[in-house]
C-alpha cells in the first residue's frame, strides 16, 4: 500500500543556514563530547526572535578546556544558568536546558566543506529589545555628543 504524505520530501532536505547576526534563542538540548585535548559541549538553540527566523533550530560546539572556560563560563553567565552551580563548578544539563539568551553567530566552513554557525558572542536575553532598537549600551556619564 502507497500513502502520499504532502511534505514529506521538503522535511529531508538540510534547511538553510541562518545569516550571521544576532538571535534571541532558547537552548533545547546540551550534550557533552568528550576529546583529549579538546571537550566540548554540543548545543543546540532554538530561534525566539527575530520572528523571520522563529522556530528555526541550529546547533553549535563549545569547548570547555582550559584554554576555553572563559568562552563557556561567558555563555553560562548571560544565560542566567544557577550562579551556586557555577560557583561550585557543576554544569547540570538539565538546568541548561530552556535557558534564554543573545548569540551572535558568524559562519564557518569547515574542513568538510560545510558551512556550520560559530558562537562569537552573547548577551543577557534581557537586552534584546535594546540591541533590535540600535541604541548604545548604557554607559554612567551623562555626557552629550555634540
Amino acid at each position: 500500500m502507497n500513502r502520499r504524505i504532502p511534505g514529506l520530501s521538503q522535511s529531508v532536505q538540510r534547511e538553510e543556514e541562518l545569516p550571521e547576526g544576532e538571535y534571541l534563542v532558547q537552548v533545547t538540548r546540551i550534550k557533552y563530547r568528550w576529546h583529549a585535548q579538546k571537550p566540548y559541549y554540543t548545543i543546540q538553540f532554538e530561534v525566539i526572535e527575530p520572528a523571520a527566523f522563529r522556530m528555526r533550530s541550529f546547533s553549535c560546539r563549545l569547548y570547555c578546556s582550559v584554554k576555553a572556560l572563559w568562552k563557556f563560563s561567558w555563555f553560562l553567565k548571560d544565560f542566567a544558568y544557577d550562579p551556586d552551580l557555577l560557583g561550585s563548578d557543576e554544569i547540570d544539563e538539565k538546568a541548561v536546558v530552556g535557558l534564554t539568551g543573545i548569540v551572535k553567530i558568524s559562519n564557518r566552513n569547515g574542513a568538510d566543506g560545510h558551512t556550520y554557525p560559530a558562537l562569537d558572542a552573547f548577551a543577557p536575553a534581557e537586552r534584546w529589545v535594546e540591541l533590535q532598537a540600535g541604541s548604545p549600551p548604557d554607559t554612567d556619564d551623562d555626557r552629550q555628543v555634540a
